[in-house]
């Protein structure tokens, strides 16, 4: 009985101290549900060009970039300490730095059920309004159909065309050849890179799209007609951030430190077709050396085109695989509430500035349909001697070829994540060329900030760049040299061979870069007589400005080409 009576003190004083303390704790403030937040809150620490293969290697950057990296944190942010909890799992204080992320923006995919005989998206059924689910169906089924003008809604602009038209009118012909047909004349130029006149023309007087098309290209001073078509950036949100810092598995994956013992991009321009970059960041501080808004507007930097730029050239906190190119910033896709998207008509300006202004690299990190007027564009840069390289696209296994990426003169990059597997909406398709780190990726973002974002968009960056190394190690490298290099170093992924998954795997930057012989010459722009760099005029004087017929490899069915003593000992 004694023992039971102490059993119930010893209860009551056990419970009567819990009380207290949960009174106290009340008083205080503390709440568990905000402990268990603060222990799940990801915190993002960049150190200082990272990661460093030996004390001994070369500076990845000219002494005057190093001297331009600048603290991008407004002041540290901290997180309290709760009074009177003493953990381990929860430091006193963590240093963060701002962080941002966006929501996705693909491009538009549909069911196969809704696709036509190229495997382009259909109209999905309505179940208001003038017919049913059944009726769409059926139209789709067979084609075409009633369901283009809902198509052309998505892959296009509605209601406008983009024309080739007689050179030789002026912009008030060109008005009067409008007003012919009840259209509005947006904007008309020449095009050097094509030698056309294009226009931009929008219905004004509410007739239908196929009438309107039909009679304006029977006009004797209209070439073509086509859509205005729709593209869009190839980004997507992350499922869930990760601790520490996912991105720079890049560097390591692509072996970008390595390289950057030989080479970091100096004197390579690349453009940048994209959304608008922050040029003040200080991952981009020097980095721009031109800028063109195709689109005539007076939006501010964009998130996108940011992180684009970012990994491709980023120096301070982070690092990108070409830190020493120089960037084209060419804004061609911008929009309302954050969207961006572009069309046919501004990305063909955007292409024919990138020719006319010296680029050697072009990085297209969008997506959209086959169009006429940007592969006939994407077949003239390339006769130039640019690189083109794009986003293979997020639409997933089951969409048809997106462009420009499929185009055969481009360089298409899937995406893969930090186990190498292929990002699950990558595009597929035999068209690849190879896939790159694309998945949780760390970038500068505008305002000094930074984002986790994932997207081909982003491995087309990275392989930009890498691009951009093998150039400066010899200019004279020509894109189709340049490419063989890129897939025949590649490391292998997924089943053993070319797949349309990876295409021929994952760039390994330090075997491409010593796979090229080396030139001790300055690269210059590919597009002669194009340029307005100094050193332009200099091309045909150098006596090493013999063009690389093709790089010192073995046979192309071999996908291990790279002979062993090329290879880089194990580090």
């Amino acid at each position: 009985m004694t023992g039971k009576s102490e059993s119930r003190m010893r209860a009551g004083a056990h419970a009567s101290s819990v009380g207290a303390a949960l009174l106290i704790a009340a008083c205080l403030g503390i709440e568990v549900a905000q402990a268990q937040a603060i222990m799940r809150t990801p915190t993002i620490s960049v150190p200082s060009r990272t990661p460093t293969i030996s004390s001994s290697m070369t500076p990845r950057v000219a002494p005057t970039v190093s001297a331009r990296a600048v603290s991008v944190d407004r002041g540290p942010r901290t997180i309290a300490t709760l009074p009177h909890i003493t953990t381990s799992r929860i430091p006193p204080t963590t240093t963060v730095l701002p962080y941002a992320r966006y929501s996705p923006n693909l491009y538009p995919a549909c069911s196969a059920p809704y696709r036509d005989a190229d495997g382009e998206c259909l109209a999905q059924p309505n179940a208001g309004g003038g017919g049913s689910a059944k009726s769409g169906q059926k139209s789709a089924g067979k084609g075409r159909g009633n369901a283009t003008p809902a198509a052309a809604s998505l892959r296009s602009f509605a209601n406008e065309f983009v024309a080739e038209i007689d050179g030789t009118l002026s912009p008030g012909d060109a008005d009067e050849l409008a007003r012919r047909h009840g259209l509005r004349r947006i904007s008309s130029e020449n095009f050097p890179l094509i030698g056309a006149t294009f226009g931009l023309f929008r219905i004004a007087d509410g007739r239908p799209y196929e009438t309107v098309r039909r009679e304006f290209a029977a006009d004797g001073s209209v070439r073509s007609v086509q859509p205005n078509f729709r593209y869009v950036l190839q980004d997507q949100k992350s499922v869930a951030p990760s601790e520490g810092d996912p991105a720079q598995y890049a560097l390591a994956k692509l072996r970008l430190p390595q390289a950057h013992t030989l080479v970091h991009g100096a004197n390579v321009t690349i453009a940048v077709i994209d959304s608008g970059i922050d040029a003040r960041h200080p991952e981009l501080t020097d980095s721009v050396a031109d800028n063109f808004d195709a689109l005539g507007s007076a939006e501010g930097p964009h998130i996108h085109g940011t992180g684009i730029a970012g990994a491709i050239v980023a120096h301070a906190r982070l690092m990108g695989s070409a830190p020493q190119a120089r960037l084209i910033a060419i804004r061609a896709f911008g929009g309302a509430n954050g969207g961006a998207e572009s069309s046919s008509y501004i990305i063909l300006r955007s292409l024919n500035y990138a020719a006319e202004h010296g680029a050697q690299i072009v990085n297209m990190s969008f997506a959209g349909p086959k169009d006429a007027v940007i592969e006939r564009a994407i077949a003239a840069t390339a006769a130039r001697g640019l690189v083109l390289i794009a986003a293979a696209g997020n639409a997933g296994a089951k969409s048809p070829p997106l462009y420009p990426a499929a185009n055969p003169n481009v360089i298409a990059v899937s995406a893969t994540d930090q186990q190498d597997r292929l990002f699950t909406a990558s595009n597929r398709g035999n068209y690849i060329a190879v896939a790159a780190p694309g998945v949780d990726i760390f970038l500068p973002a505008p305002d000094g900030k930074y984002q986790m974002t994932s997207g081909t968009s982003f491995s087309a960056a990275y392989v930009s760049g890498v691009a951009a190394l093998l150039l400066e190690r010899n200019y004279a490298l020509k894109p189709e040299a340049l490419r063989v290099t890129l897939t025949k170093t590649a490391r292998d992924l997924g089943s053993p061979g070319r797949d349309e998954l990876f295409g021929d795997g994952q760039p390994d930057a330090f075997a491409a870069v010593m796979a090229v012989p080396a030139t001790s010459a300055t690269p210059v722009a590919a597009a002669s007589g194009t340029t307005k760099r100094e050193d332009a005029g200099k091309r045909g004087d150098e006596p090493s400005s013999r063009a690389i017929e093709q790089p010192s490899l073995s046979s192309s069915d071999d996908k291990s080409t790279v002979s062993q003593a090329d290879r880089p000992a194990t580090r």
